[in-house]
């Protein structure tokens, strides 16, 4: 009993980070119809920066933290700038691609500047963050992981409930023709929707770099499975990107503990096969229907 509690508590705090990622890809996808094959890359970014900061500029820790972010959210708006707004109107395959050709250019950069070798963070954790209830103990970097992810998802509600930015971003995401001829300026909202998309993008991976260390590789991998997060949760519902975030992370876990740690990367794509034979648009996506 006691190591299905410490596995249920560990999936929980890693499917948060998956949750949080994937929200990031859907807002991307609800704002632009893009798919952003480069989220991996913008990842790992996220991690490498606040390694940089950590270990070559001496920075604190919440303050590499911070700029990290702001570092994340800087690139995804230079990215959507200069590389996808130039794009906006030609046929979506092309920006599709674009992101194809990012993500090489992106993973080029990273293995230029820092290399294929695995790296680690220092030890900055402090032991009582960690929580113990009776034989099962939970290691700080799964409670940090699980408060960062609820305080972000706290936030990011508030901010898309509450600010103008956030309403006209739902907006857009809603009927971007009926945004626009209400004078909303669809072009900062994809802008914005970038920024934050590669914001959250960085914090998942300082976390999962701290959780498992920092390789380029391992880190773009992990890009690929914000898909059948979103996928499984809607790619057009947020909420559900949280979700299905949280049960991937559950599958991932309770495979690698009960199972194989070789079959955790492989089931969670079993099931999405079962799932979407049931429900074609993901738990909580829209159904769609055209009339001819």
């Amino acid at each position: 009993m006691e190591f299905f509690i410490q596995l249920l508590i560990n999936g929980i705090s890693i499917g948060f980070l998956y949750g949080l990622s994937a929200m990031g890809f859907v807002m991307i996808f609800k704002s632009s119809s893009v798919l952003n094959f480069a989220h991996g890359e913008l990842l790992a970014m996220g991690a490498f920066i606040f390694l940089t900061l950590v270990t070559w500029a001496n920075l604190p820790i919440w303050l590499a933290f911070l700029v990290t972010l702001f570092g994340c959210f800087i690139l995804g708006f230079v990215v959507e700038r200069l590389f996808l707004r130039p794009l906006i109107g030609e046929p979506l395959i092309f920006v599709i691609m674009l992101t194809v050709g990012l993500s090489s250019m992106l993973k080029g950069l990273m293995l230029l500047f820092w290399g294929g070798n695995l790296r680690t963070y220092p030890d900055f954790l402090p032991q009582w963050l960690g929580l113990a209830f009776g034989y099962v103990t939970v290691p700080p970097v799964y409670v940090t992981a699980l408060i960062i992810g609820v305080v972000f998802l706290a936030l990011f509600g508030l901010f898309f409930k509450y600010s103008s930015q956030g309403i006209y971003m739902r907006s857009v995401a809603d009927n971007q023709k009926a945004a626009l001829s209400l004078g909303v300026h669809v072009r900062k909202v994809f802008a914005l929707s970038w920024g934050i998309a590669a914001l959250v993008a960085g914090m998942s991976g300082i976390v999962l770099g701290i959780i498992n260390g920092i390789n380029v590789h391992d880190l773009s991998a992990v890009g690929l499975k914000v898909f059948p997060v979103v996928i499984l949760g809607g790619l057009d519902s947020i909420a559900g990107a949280v979700i299905g975030g949280i049960i991937i992370g559950l599958l991932e876990t309770f495979t690698g503990g009960y199972l194989s740690p070789s079959l955790r990367d492989v089931v969670p794509y079993i099931v999405l096969v079962f799932i979407l034979l049931v429900k074609p648009y993901g738990l909580f996506g829209l159904v769609e229907i055209e009339r001819v």
